[in-house]
């Protein structure tokens, strides 16, 4: 069975690894290259006082992640209930054995 990728199935492909992409490799160089805090959570002192605080919102990142598995998920739905297209029809002929 030959399977070709669609225009659908490209976009689907790209939305959704753009988006995770974003959201882990990008977002995490601009943490790593902005310096530290590296944790997802504000550091505070003894005082309960905010010190320090993650330069890009762990909530944008894990946003943009979700995002990505919902476009997986909704293009998964799709393949489930768009028709298949036949290929060329295939005639079998009848062989006899010797």
């Amino acid at each position: 069975m030959q399977q070709h990728t669609t225009v659908i199935d490209k976009a689907a492909m790209a939305l959704s690894g753009g988006l995770m992409l974003l959201g882990v490799v990008v977002l995490g160089l601009v943490e790593i290259l902005a310096g530290k805090p590296y944790s997802a959570a504000p550091l505070t002192n003894d005082a309960g006082e905010i010190i320090a605080t993650p330069m890009i919102d762990p909530t944008l990142r894990t946003g943009l992640v979700l995002a990505g598995i919902l476009v997986l998920a909704l293009y998964g739905l799709y393949k489930l209930v768009a028709p298949m297209k036949e290929g060329p029809a295939t005639t079998q002929q009848d062989v006899t054995a010797d």
